[in-house]
């Protein structure tokens, strides 16, 4: 029976695979319980997708999922999180050993004390102070605007009970945001501060256009700021011009003094324009989101697995 489904999706981390593996193999060596490694190649253009159906090949404990093209982290975390068989769990944990895989020991032991989600929490990370600052901003907006507590510093890296995952699985967001999700589901959680190391080897995949996708995705998915904001915006508007107006209209009664000239009127146009085209891109995004939802296309494509020591085959269905 295996006990924990360890979750590590990879996309071009063939620079950093064989130290990923060696330590992988150190850690489930000597655990108490019995584990499986899920990889997930998502779409990499490298030499990641062969190295990852080698080692599941030459040894049973690794599981191979071999996506159809680049679906992005989220999605490729999803397709590992469809596919575990772990019996107490899963644990999540990106394939550039930032995130140190050793912790699985202390994470089970929180597990098998009652816990349902064990998130890590970044105490120091080792990155640029832009993005770290950028990071700490995002984070703590987040926490203001969401609609229930999604933790300050964690990321996806966490081990997860067997019920929580399946009611994640059985959450059919197309734009996921799993932390939010994990947030979002509830029962007993608890954070584990840790020390982030640095990227072992290879660039990081995670652009800055990436990022803000992922953040809209927690600020769209998981608050009602945004409807809120296009409200308020437009309250704020119609005070101000309301104020304008009779202020116009004393200077006009008492003074008989009004604005000359098309200068008012211009800035009026492009302020109002400019609240207009800030609404509609707005509630443009959540029609889109809608639109995505609605076309109900499969999260992820499979183009293989290779599980047990040999390849499944499949029919490129989620």
């Amino acid at each position: 029976m295996i006990d924990i489904s360890i979750i590590v999706p990879l996309y071009n981390e063939e620079a950093v695979f064989s130290q990923l593996i060696n330590r992988l193999k150190s850690v489930i060596d000597k655990t108490e319980f019995t584990c499986e490694v899920i990889l997930i190649n998502d779409g990499s253009i490298d030499n990641t997708a062969q190295l990852v159906e080698e080692i599941c090949l030459q040894d049973n404990r690794f599981t191979g999922i071999l996506l159809s093209r680049n679906h992005g982290h989220q999605l490729a975390v999803s397709a590992g999180l469809a596919n575990f068989r772990g019996k107490k769990g899963a644990m999540i944990i990106d394939g550039d050993l930032q995130d140190p895989p050793e912790l699985v020991n202390d994470f089970y032991k929180l597990l098998m004390n009652g816990y349902d989600v064990i998130y890590a929490i970044r105490k120091n990370r080792k990155e640029s102070f832009f993005k770290k600052t950028a990071y700490s901003a995002y984070y703590r907006l987040q926490k203001k605007i969401s609609s229930f507590n999604i933790p300050i510093d964690s990321g996806d890296f966490s081990m997860l009970s067997r019920r929580v995952v399946d009611n994640m699985n059985a959450m059919p967001e197309q734009s996921r945001y799993l932390r939010g999700m994990r947030a979002w589901v509830g029962f007993k959680q608890i954070g584990y501060e840790y020390d982030r190391d640095e990227r072992q080897a290879g660039e990081t995949k995670y652009s800055w256009s990436k990022l803000f996708e992922l953040a809209f995705n927690g600020i769209f998915n998981f608050s009602d700021f945004p409807v809120k904001f296009i409200t308020r915006l437009g309250f704020i508007t119609v005070v101000f011009s309301l104020i304008y107006f009779a202020y116009n209209l004393y200077r006009k009664f008492y003074f008989n003094d009004v604005p000359h000239g098309f200068t008012a009127t211009i800035l009026a146009i492009i302020l109002f324009s400019g609240v207009q085209l800030i609404s509609l891109g707005l509630i443009g995004e959540y029609v889109l989101r809608i639109y995505n939802q609605v076309r109900n296309r499969p999260l992820f494509i499979v183009d293989k697995i290779v599980r047990d020591g040999e390849q499944i085959a499949n029919e490129g269905k989620e």
